[in-house]
């Protein structure tokens, strides 16, 4: 009996001492690393540091965005104390049940890290946070920044939106690098336009800053004199092409209507204004943005978050009557005598089956300097009915209408330049009618105002297509190194014989002399343009377009604008054009404005129907 108890005692001695033998192995070797990790994670805090987001400014220097402070409250839920959740919730102004939500998302993401919960605090806030930081164990708190607009222009389609990142986005793994995790719920990145186009160099790569803090969360000591932080790095400004006093004026012009303008330097492709109204404030998003403010922008009948400057399509009116002066030219639709060959105009031009299409004038015989002058459609109806489609949608192609413009600009339409496929593939019956009415810019086409504006910069550099581009460089803020945007293609020749691009350079500098451009020459500087009429459909008023490049002997700035619903290209486009390129070129509209012709025909071109000025 006594051996029995013996070994019995015996064994379960040794099975206890074996479990606690089997227990502490576990413990010191199979899990050291992540319990270890767990044990630093109480005293030694890695605190991420978020560079400040690159500021961007205009062609001048001119400060257009930097950052103001913001705070963030983050929750670290294994050291958090549910029964300080009231406390919290009154610091911050929230409900109490907030707070156990943001608790929840944190603990399923990480419940040993600490996790943004509360974004854009107010500093007052923030300070009672602080306070009371002994009794709020698992409670932290990064300091941020949000983004701050320094001037009166908008340009809310160029510099865009920032956000914060999604779980969607977080979850799919495109915002992490090998090295360390770029991004992290609650992180802020671009959304649109600029912000989301150069999103890697404007946010760099955040840093790491290594504390020993005590039981509440406080910081006591950096961790091994802080030799082993990690600062952030790779952070730029941006500089813009973009003069903000032009773009400043664009948009006050199109007050009450929809439309959009863009104007180019010629000898680079740098956008010195792009203007797609009605637009948006960009401050909306600078702070948290309401489901319902989110819902009324998307909703709106004017559809303020469209670019309509790299995406709206319309036909180009008589401002392809360049165009096709070139491609008539270019492929001898005129005959050997070519420049100087003629087309009689009687005021129409006959269709077929006793149909005429009608010019807007009787002009006899015309060249294609005179046709250019003049705008007489009989002529370009005449050169449409003697070419080839395939050959119209080569050159097209060529001018960059019809394909994506290489440029960094995101939100762009490819545009419509119609082949004999095309109308093949869409109509059951097609015939010369339709192909005529593409040598006046109407019918089966669409262009974009920014295919124009590179259009046009074209034709006043002599034949050299460049990429349009918002920014002109970029500037490392740690080395003040310089970079050039990347991914932007070299300049393109266009191919076409520079005597005929000059011809047609001349066709444009009467328009603005003797033509429908002529209230809307900029005193003092000779220019060369084209007004045009793009027919709108279901009976509404027709859209104005104009195109235009000056000076005209030396070429600075080349634009395109569209008017919606306003009448024809003179009208409302081409004194709104006129306006930005005399801004431009002169520095300042001069104190008779008030009384010039260009900003009463700006100002009383009003689209119709318009729900809203700016939103």
């Amino acid at each position: 009996m006594t051996d029995h108890r013996y070994w019995l005692f015996t064994f379960a001695i040794g099975g206890a001492l074996l479990i606690l033998s089997l227990q502490l192995f576990r413990l010191q070797i199979t899990e050291q690393q992540d319990l270890s990790s767990i044990a630093r994670g109480n005293a030694l805090r890695d605190i991420r540091i978020i560079p400040a987001r690159g500021s961007i400014y205009d062609r001048n220097g001119t400060l257009m965005v930097d950052n103001h402070p913001t705070y963030t409250i983050t929750l670290t839920p294994r050291n958090f104390d549910r029964a300080q959740i009231p406390l919290l919730a009154d610091h911050l102004g929230v409900e109490d049940s907030i707070v156990t939500q943001q608790l929840e998302e944190a603990q399923a993401w990480n419940p040993y890290r600490p996790s943004p919960s509360f974004s854009n605090v107010p500093f007052e806030r923030y300070a009672r946070i602080l306070e009371d930081a002994y009794r709020l164990k698992g409670v932290g708190w990064e300091t941020g920044q949000q983004r701050h607009y320094s001037t009166n222009a908008r340009a809310s389609h160029i510099l865009g939106y920032t956000g914060e990142i999604t779980k969607a986005e977080l979850s799919s793994g495109s915002y992490a690098s090998a090295d360390t995790a770029l991004y992290r719920q609650g992180d802020i990145l671009g959304r649109t336009g600029i912000e989301k186009g150069y999103e890697p160099w404007l946010r760099g790569v955040p840093g790491v800053a290594r504390s020993w803090v005590n039981v509440h969360g406080l910081e006591v000591m950096k961790y091994a004199q802080g030799q082993s932080d990690q600062p952030p790095r790779q952070v730029y400004d941006i500089h813009l092409a973009l003069d903000h006093r032009v773009q400043t004026l664009a948009e006050s012009l199109f007050v009450n209507k929809r439309g959009a303008a863009v104007a180019l330097d010629p000898n680079t492709g740098g956008i010195i204004a792009l203007v797609s109204k009605p637009d948006y404030p960009l401050e909306l998003f600078s702070g948290d943005l309401s489901p319902q403010a989110w819902q009324d922008l998307n909703v709106h009948p004017d559809t303020p978050l469209y670019n309509r400057a790299s995406m709206n399509l319309m036909p180009p009116g008589s401002t392809w009557k360049p165009f096709m002066a070139l491609l008539a030219l270019s492929e001898g639709l005129l005959g050997d005598r070519g420049a100087e060959a003629t087309i009689f105009c009687n005021g129409y031009h006959p269709v077929g089956q006793g149909r005429f299409f009608r010019c807007l004038g009787s002009y006899g015989h015309q060249t294609v300097l005179e046709a250019i002058k003049n705008s007489c459609n009989t002529f370009f109806f005449e050169l449409a009915a003697r070419m080839d489609l395939s050959v119209f949608k080569q050159y097209a192609n060529r001018f960059g209408f019809g394909v994506e413009t290489p440029t960094d600009i995101r939100e762009q339409t490819a545009g419509l330049i119609p082949d004999s496929a095309y109308f093949n593939n869409t109509r059951s019956y097609w015939g010369k009618g339709d192909v005529m009415n593409l040598g006046v810019g109407q019918g089966h086409m669409g262009v974009t105002p920014l295919q124009l504006a590179k259009y046009t910069a074209a034709l006043a550099n002599g034949g050299t297509l460049h990429a349009p581009r918002m920014v002109s460089y970029l500037v490392n803020t740690q080395t003040g190194e310089k970079m050039d945007p990347p991914g932007l293609p070299d300049p393109t020749p266009l191919g076409i014989d520079t005597a005929y691009v000059n011809l047609v350079r001349r066709g444009m500098r009467l328009v603005m002399e003797e033509g429908t451009g002529r209230a809307s020459q900029i005193p003092d500087i000779p220019s060369a343009g084209k007004t045009g009429t793009a027919q709108a459909p279901r009976n509404l008023r027709d859209h104005s377009v104009f195109i235009m490049f000056a000076p005209f002997d030396d070429p600075q700035i080349a634009l395109a604008v569209q008017c919606e619903n306003t009448g024809d290209g003179s009208r409302c486009a081409a004194p709104i054009g006129s306006l930005m390129a005399e801004q431009y070129l002169k520095g300042e509209i001069p104190s008779s404005w008030r009384t010039d012709v260009r900003m009463d025909r700006a100002m009383t071109a009003i689209s119709q129907p318009l729900s809203s000025e700016n939103q």
